[in-house]
């Protein structure tokens, strides 16, 4: 006979196990993710490009909804690491692309492995107020959506290719060259056949959510040349880097949407109807937190 006191001694008991299948299933479950493809991709997959001196835990500590990866570029012995520790995060960025080309989280957040830097959009220079607010309905609509909204560094504009580019007499200096002055030659080894930009203006440093579908605007052999130019590339890796920094931006990002460059602000000068468009002169809120309008709450 089952009294009512078994049965309230039992319950504990039952919630117990219960809780423990479930953490089971859950970390089993991620375990399978980590350790082979996706067999329905994430939504949302944060990819974050690491040394392995950084602290990176608070990435699934703080968005455990997201599916994170985490790389860590100078451990090649890493569960997620890289060919070569070179052309900075840009090199986690590609390789992410190209491994998992398949598939792809629906959208997909690219970020450093900071929490805390100067270039975060937050009072505390915090990354998680931008990456808790962030509107992934947007980032569908848009494709690409930059994490920065201030316009320094990198607004109105940044570089000008052609006016910027290194004269022969700059290259025989053999003074260090800058990205100012390399941009062009390496626009047009990523970009052959594009017609050159007048000007880059783009809020820095490289950290951006982009959609699943703007990223397969683009072959993957595609990506696997632009990182094949990354690692052969005599560059300097500060430089290598940099040029990618001011080549994945804008609302019409040119790795992601190149067919819609070589117009408006890109290439023609700005004008009017291309200023509304153009991160650089996006309207912030008034918040205590500059913040691009639309993509964040």
């Amino acid at each position: 006979m089952v009294t009512s006191r078994t049965v309230g001694s039992a319950i504990p008991m039952v919630i117990l196990l219960a809780s423990s299948l479930l953490i089971f299933l859950r970390f089993h479950h991620q375990w399978d993710l980590i350790n082979s493809p996706f067999a329905v991709p994430p939504s949302v997959e944060i990819v974050v490009a690491s040394l392995k001196s950084e602290d990176t835990a608070w990435v699934p500590q703080y968005l455990p909804e997201w599916f994170s990866s985490i790389y860590v570029v100078d451990e090649p012995s890493a569960k997620l690491t890289v060919p070569r520790n070179k052309g900075r995060e840009a090199m986690v960025y590609l390789t992410h692309i190209i491994n998992n080309y398949d598939t792809l989280a629906e959208t997909t957040v690219f970020v450093h492995a900071s929490r805390f830097a100067w270039h975060n959009d937050d009072p505390d220079y915090d990354a998680l107020g931008s990456l808790r607010h962030l509107q992934i309905d947007y980032v569908q609509a848009s494709g690409y959506v930059n994490l920065r909204c201030v316009l320094i560094l990198g607004c109105p504009v940044e570089i000008r290719p052609l006016a910027d580019a290194a004269s022969a007499e700059d290259r025989a200096s053999g003074n260090p060259l800058t990205a100012k002055q390399i941009y062009k030659d390496a626009f047009e080894a990523l970009m052959p056949g594009v017609a050159v930009p007048q000007e880059i203006g783009v809020s820095c440093c490289s950290q951006f959510a982009v959609s699943r579908d703007a990223v397969y605007r683009r072959p993957r052999a595609e990506y696997v040349r632009w990182r094949d130019w990354l690692l052969e590339t005599p560059l300097a890796d500060d430089l290598s880097g940099r040029v990618f920094e001011y080549m994945w931006h804008s609302e019409w990002p040119c790795l992601f949407a190149v067919s819609r460059l070589g117009r408006s602000i890109m290439a023609d000068g700005v004008s009017k109807s291309s200023l509304a468009r153009n991160p650089c002169f996006a309207r912030h809120r008034p918040s205590a937190i500059a913040r691009c309008t639309g993509c964040v709450t």
